[in-house]
This record gives C-alpha cells, structure tokens and sequence, in this order.
C-alpha cells in the first residue's frame, strides 16, 4: 500500500488510498467518512485543536463533503426553476402574440376616435284615424323605446337569460366564458354561449354575422369601447332597440307589436320571458311557428329571473300557470294593404327623413275589419261553389278619404293590392258615365228609349236577360241595366264624350272611346271607381282618393299635413239630382234590391263583365261611398258571380256595420227627381234627342247650365298633393 497526500495542499488530511483505485467513488466515499470520524466535522477539529497544523486541516475539509452531499437536491431545484422560467418565457411570448393579434385585428376597424354607433333606420309607424296602430314599415319594423317607458322586468328577463353578470363586467366575462366552456364540454356540444350583451350589441351594430376568431377578437375589442362609452342602461337600451326577433322585427317594440300585437310598454312577465327567450334562435322559437318551444324557453327564463330575484316567485308561478301566446294578425293582415299603399305614395309627401315618422292615415279600424270580414267569409262560404278566388274592397268618405281597403282574400297568401293596381272591365258599373253624358246632353231620368236589338259594324249587344222590354225611361232601363238603352246613349253622345265625362269625375286609366265603352270593356281600379262615384254621392264635386291626413316625427313636429283639395266641381246639381234618382231605381226595382239597407236613402250600380269574368258593386249613401270587386286573378270566369249576388251581398253586409248608429240623410238633389213622373212627352230613340231633335222640332228636357257654368269651380283643379297622388297611383299625371 503506498502512502501519499489527498491534495498534497497545506493543512490538509492524509489519505491512504490503494494503488490503482484514486479514481474510485467508493473510495472517495469511504474516505470521506473516515475524514468525518477522526475530525468529528468542523467544530470537532476547532475544539480539539490548539491551532494544530492537523486541525486545521480537518476543519478545512467540512466544506466540500456538504456540497457534494446536496448536490442531488441543488440539481432538483435548477429543473424546477428552468421549467418556471421557460413557462414565464412562454406566457410573455404569448402575451406578446396575443397583443399582436389584438392590435392586428384592432387595426382592421376604424379609428376608436371615430367609432360612433351607427343610426339605426327609421321607423315608419301608420296609425288609423283613432291613433291604433296598423303596421309598421321600414327596416326595423319598429320604433325606438326609452328603457324608462318599459316595464322593468322585461329589460331583466334579457339579463337574465343572455348575461346575468352584465353589471358586473367590463364586457367580456372571463367567468360567462369558462361556465360557458364548461358546460359545452358536459353537454357534448355547443349549448351555450360565452358572448355578453355588450359583445351581442357591439356584433349587431358593427360586425357581420361571421362566425370567426377573427369576428370574435373584434366583438371583444369593441365590447370594451362600448363599455367605456355607454352607461350599463345606455348599452342594454340599445341592445334592446336592435336586436334581432324574427320576422322582420328588430327591438322589443316591433317584437312586441309582431307577436303580441301590443306595445311593449303593455307586455306581462310571461310575454317578457318569451321575448328574452327568443333572441336565442328566432326563427326556431318564434311563437307563432314553434308555440311549444318558445313557451318552454320561456319557462328557463323564468326560473333564471326568480334565481337572480328578478321575479317574485308567485309572479313567476303566475306566469308559468299562464304562458304567453301569439295574438292572432288584427284583420288578418288587411291593414298591410293600407300600410302597403302609404308607402306606395309616401315619397309624394316627404321624400327624404332620417329619423322615425309617424303617418296619420283616414283610414278606420273598425270599418277595415267589417269590410275584411264581409269579403272573407263571403269567399269562404260561398267562392268554391261560385269558382271565385279573391276579391276587393273599398269604402272612403264622400270627400274622398279612405275608410277601409281590402286589397285580397289573405295578405299573407298574397301581397298583392287588387283595391289599388288590379286594372279589370267594370261592366255594367260603368254605365252611369255613360247616363251622366246623356243627361248633360239633355235628356232626363224620364227620357225613353228604345229596348231593342242594335247593331253596330256587326257588333250586336244583348241584355244579360237576353230579351228586350222595347220602349223604357232612362231611369228603368239604368236600374235594370239593359245593355241595349246604354250602347244607344254612347252612340247618341258620342264615344268620345262618354270617355271625357268618366274622367272628369277621375277615371284615370285609359279608355278606350270605342262603342262597347258604354258596356264598361276598358279596364279600371276599384279605387278610382269608387273615387269617381264620390262625386254623385257628395252633390258634384270631384274627389282624389287620399290615404295620408298628416306626417309627424317621433317627436310631434308636423312634418306634412294635408290641405283642402280636389277636382272642383264636375257635375251640375241638377244632373247630381238626376243621377241619384236613377241609381237610387236600382235599390228599389232594380238589380241592387237585395242589398238594401233599411232606413237608408242608398242608390249604386251593379255590374258584370263578359262570360262572368269581374262582378262589381258600387253604391253609396250620403256618408260613405263603397265598392266590391270579385273575380279571379288569372281571369278565369266565375260560375256566375253578378254584381247583384255575390258582391251585392257583401257590400250590405259591410254596410250594415259601417252605418250603424248613423242618422240617415237623403242623398244630394235626391227628392227632386225621385218618383217624378215625367213633365213632357216621352222621346223615344225613334227620333234623336239633344240639338238634333230640337231642330225636327221634337220635346225636349229643359237644358242643364252649359258646361263652362256647370264646371266653373273646377278651374281650381286638383291640388299639389292630389296631382302626385294621382301620378303616383295610376301613372299619370294632370
């Protein structure tokens, strides 16, 4: 065994280490241990040593055996800290590229210092003469509401149900979003989402709906802005006003009136709980397709607001016993066809507006629904054994303000406006044009003609009944509506006349001035016929049918009203007189005798166009001037549906309702040639009337006032607002 020094170093101990093995961890190990023995460690070589060279080294040696000894923990210590330190590294890089998307996607939107929520579109409220409403129009479908003017537990059902924590977050909620996440896991499928109301306003009022990362790092960035611009009841008020319901409705208003058919400010706890459900999935939970899964969506609204105390629980229980249902459509949609008309005529009046309107119409609620109704079940009872499809009415006062307008059988089936654009031959309804020209040519209501067959270039006209009653007054032949007498008058007066005559009391679609226009073969609207016939029923003056009384804003301010206007006068009194003799006959002896209203002094016209094709009746009293329209909108024939069964039948029965609890007037001029008989001899077609038998020497009808005297009021023309009207409706223009 040799001898020599472990380090060979002053002060160190002396080790004998075998030849061959200096480099062996047992000896080292070995060695050390022998080193702690004989030294007792450092304070045992301090105390037993008086300065000793021998101490000294032993206290020396103490330090090394420690090192190497926790060198296994140190080592442990250096992995736990580079871990920490490279998981530090790792969430600052991300911090680092979580920013740079932010700031990225940041960029992609306009400059925070011009960001400004966008003005929502106006709403174009139409109310009735009362002030109901009868439709919203535009793009929103409904006006704005203040947060004040709702009930409060509406406004909390969103919260709620969308985001109970909205008062507590900044706009995102890191909360929502795990419970969100958590609950998506559980559920196998996305059930939840973890996006706030102020990220639902920020995606409805900025963003496309596009489903990205991309869209959501936007929503979240300007979900912060609108929280730092906005109170909490300033973003929850617009999220209210702009979120989408279905069915064309954005905010609670229009949804409201949409599914309720009240304003919102009207809603119970168990409608609000149906209108916070909804948000969800609109076209899914809309009561009127899904009433089952709105009604149970519902429920869960419900119980999140009695959870959160936003419910009493007896309210709650209340509401849950009584679920909310959709309100069947007022009328079942007729109204739209007034609101479909307003907007029609609308840029006439106000051309540009930025902000909600408000239209008062002239139209009554109670009338739209009596004249829906009459047509309706009239279709229904009696349209499949008559082969008739559809129909339309109208009903306005004498000055020409409408009342009530039907435009089809079913707004929903068909938007189609066949009061105000279907053009169709008004048969017989036309032939009082045709009498007036006549009478303004002299003749009277005793005048007589010929009831024979005529011929005219190898056209031969024949009475409906097909057989003739030979000699007959025009007041007869008028209330019977003989075809023969009517073609007689047209040729004897002149095509043309009869044309000018028609469109000087408002018949503004073409005509054609041809011998069958006294049979009424040029096609017309049922407004502009009941239009015209305003002017027998008000004593002659000639009306424009007009929609609109005034235009507001949301505020009050008068944006348009309606003046004073019209045609003027364009019928003499007496002629007035004489017209409503004749056509009061058909209410007596004649075709309109079924739809007598009793008490009422009533006179009209029925009419038939070829092979059954359009029925027509219009008639009026002293008040309200009314015409039915029935057909098919391809033309097929009808299984004879007349002027007389049908319509007739559906004009009393609106009639009915609408003059109930009226005083019943005469109508203008009428007791001056009613049941008169006649004052000179009978002129037959045997001999020609007007100047020429003046010349033969034949009696004639005192001669009303020449036409510049009998039209002289009618030099003021229609106003401004009916000339565009005009233009607007029927395509022409004075």
């Amino acid at each position: 065994m040799a001898k020599g020094r472990a380090g060979g170093g002053r002060g160190e101990p002396n080790f004998d280490v075998p030849e061959g093995r200096a480099g062996d961890p047992a000896d080292l190990d070995l060695r050390l241990s022998r080193a702690d023995r004989a030294g007792g460690g450092v304070a045992r070589g301090e105390s037993g040593s008086k300065g000793g060279r021998g101490g000294k080294g032993r206290a020396s040696a103490a330090p090394p055996a420690r090192a190497l000894r926790k060198a296994p923990r140190r080592a442990r210590r250096s992995i736990l800290g580079r871990l920490v330190y490279g998981v530090f590294v790792l969430g600052l890089w991300g911090v680092i590229g979580v920013a740079g998307l932010v700031a990225y996607h940041a960029s992609q939107l306009p400059p925070i210092d011009q960001l400004a929520v966008p003005k929502r579109p106006p709403n174009i409220a139409i109310l009735a003469s009362d002030g109901s409403l009868l439709a919203n129009r535009g793009e929103t479908g409904g006006r704005v509401v203040s947060i004040k003017e709702l009930p409060p537990y509406l406004p909390r059902a969103f919260v709620a149900i969308e985001d109970r924590r909205f008062y507590s977050h900044l706009g995102v909620d890191p909360v929502g979003i795990a419970r969100a996440v958590a609950q998506n896991i559980t559920r196998r499928g996305v059930s939840q989402g973890g996006s706030t109301l102020t990220q639902q306003l920020a995606k409805n009022l900025f963003l496309t709906p596009e489903r990205s990362a991309s869209r959501k790092i936007q929503e979240a960035i300007l979900a912060l802005w609108l929280e730092h611009k906005y109170s909490k009841d300033e973003i929850l008020e617009l999220y209210l006003n702009r979120v989408y319901f279905g069915a064309g409705a954005y905010g609670v208003e229009a949804a409201a009136q949409r599914y309720f058919g009240k304003p919102a400010k009207s809603v119970t706890l168990a409608e609000a709980a149906m209108l916070g459900g909804l948000v969800q999935a609109p076209s899914r939970l809309a009561p009127n397709r899904n009433l089952p899964a709105a009604q149970a969506r519902a429920a869960q609204v419900l119980a999140a607001m009695e959870e959160l105390g936003f419910a009493k629980p007896a309210d709650a229980k209340l509401a849950l016993a009584t679920p909310a249902r959709p309100a069947s459509a007022r009328g079942g949609g007729s109204a739209n066809y007034v609101a479909d008309l307003v907007m029609d005529v609308l840029d006439d009046f106000l051309p540009k507006f930025e902000s909600d309107i408000v239209i008062n119409t002239t139209v009554d609620t109670g009338l739209q629904a009596a004249g829906e109704k009459a047509l309706v079940d009239e279709l229904n009872q009696k349209g499949g054994r008559y082969n008739v499809a559809q129909g339309a009415l109208v009903s306005m006062k004498p000055d020409g303000a409408i009342r009530a307008l039907v435009g089809g059988r079913d707004y929903a089936q068909s938007q189609f406006n066949r009061a105000t654009t279907a053009k169709r031959q008004p048969g017989s309804s036309f032939k009082p044009f045709v009498y007036l020209a006549a009478v303004e040519h002299g003749l009277t209501p005793d005048t007589v003609r010929d009831d024979a067959p005529i011929s005219i270039k190898g056209w031969n006209p024949e009475n409906y009944s097909r057989d003739y009653r030979g000699p007959v007054t025009l007041r007869d032949a008028l209330a019977l509506s003989l075809n023969t007498v009517a073609v007689r008058l047209g040729q004897e007066v002149g095509p043309k006349s009869v044309v000018q005559t028609a469109q000087r009391l408002g018949i503004s679609s073409p005509l054609q001035a041809n011998g069958s226009i006294a049979l009424g073969t040029s096609e017309v609207t049922p407004l502009e016929m009941v239009g015209a016939y305003a002017a027998f029923a008000n004593g002659g003056t000639g009306v424009i049918p007009y929609v609109i009384a005034s235009v507001k804003s949301a505020d009050g301010k008068v944006l348009y009203k309606r003046k004073e206007g019209g045609l003027g006068r364009v019928i003499d009194p007496n002629a007035v007189s004489m017209m409503n003799a004749m056509m009061h006959e058909t209410f007596v002896t004649g075709t309109a005798k079924k739809a007598e209203v009793p008490g009422w002094d009533l006179a009209g016209k029925t009419g038939t166009s070829q092979d059954f094709r359009d029925a027509w009746f219009i008639a009026y009293s002293a008040t309200l001037v009314t015409g039915v329209w029935l057909g098919n909108d391809d033309g097929e024939p009808t299984k004879k549906v007349s002027g007389g069964n049908l319509p007739g039948e559906i004009w009393k029965a609106y009639m009915t309702v609408a003059l109930k609890g009226q005083s019943p007037a005469m109508l203008p001029g009428a007791k001056n040639w009613r049941n008169r008989a006649p004052a000179e001899p009978a002129v037959t077609n045997s001999t020609p009337g007007g100047l020429i038998g003046a010349l033969l020497g034949e009696p004639q009808a005192a001669a009303p006032a020449p036409r510049a005297a009998r039209h002289a009021d009618a030099s003021r023309g229609p106003s401004q607002d009916d000339r565009n009207f005009l233009e607007k409706l029927f395509g022409v223009g004075e």
